[in-house]
């Protein structure tokens, strides 16, 4: 009888961790998955970044301090940088990009310019696609991280070292409104 008690006991944790694996390793998966969606957002806005600065740059000399930081952040090997490097380093490219922008109202030949117009709806057609795709990554994370947070499901996270993933959120830089002076 203890027997049975005890083997019943082994099959019931043996199934909580099985099922308990796969709902984390489905999680990380949709979270992956989810990120992998927003990097080729990211990506094609990092690869239209060098065509905008240099349309901008005969327009906007005396902005140089804002196309040179563009331009070093660019610089960097995106294939290289690891998913957290690649949202920490979006996060200040997306507020120099809009910085970049700014700067763009305040020149009318420049804001009429046919391919600046042009690399600006992209780049605001990107912009949309990586918020919703933000958002659904988010999402993912966020089920993920209460996966890995919740009683009992923590010890399963814990036994099988589950990292949560990080957030993508907008840091208090990005969070001001973007000023720009003459």
């Amino acid at each position: 009888m203890i027997s049975l008690i005890a083997l019943v006991i082994i099959v019931l944790i043996g199934s909580f961790l099985v099922v308990g694996y796969n709902k984390g390793i489905k999680l990380k998966n949709y979270t992956q998955e989810a990120f992998s969606t927003m990097d080729v957002y990211l990506k094609k806005r990092w690869d239209l970044i060098p065509n905008l600065i240099e349309t901008t740059k005969g327009y906007a000399q005396h902005e140089r301090e804002i196309l040179e930081e563009v331009t070093k952040l660019r610089n960097r090997n995106y294939t290289n940088l690891s998913d957290d490097e690649k949202i920490d380093l979006n996060y200040q490219i997306g507020f120099d990009l809009a910085r970049l922008i700014a700067v763009a109202e305040n020149y009318p030949d420049l804001k009429a310019n046919e391919n600046f117009q042009k690399l600006a709806d992209e780049l605001s057609g990107i912009e949309a696609e990586i918020a919703t795709s933000r958002k659904y990554y988010n999402g993912c994370a966020r089920e993920f991280k209460n996966f890995l947070e919740y009683f009992p499901t923590n010890l399963i996270g814990a036994f099988f070292n589950f990292e949560k993933p990080k957030f993508f959120e907008i840091d208090e830089k990005q969070r001001e409104n973007v000023k720009v002076q003459f």
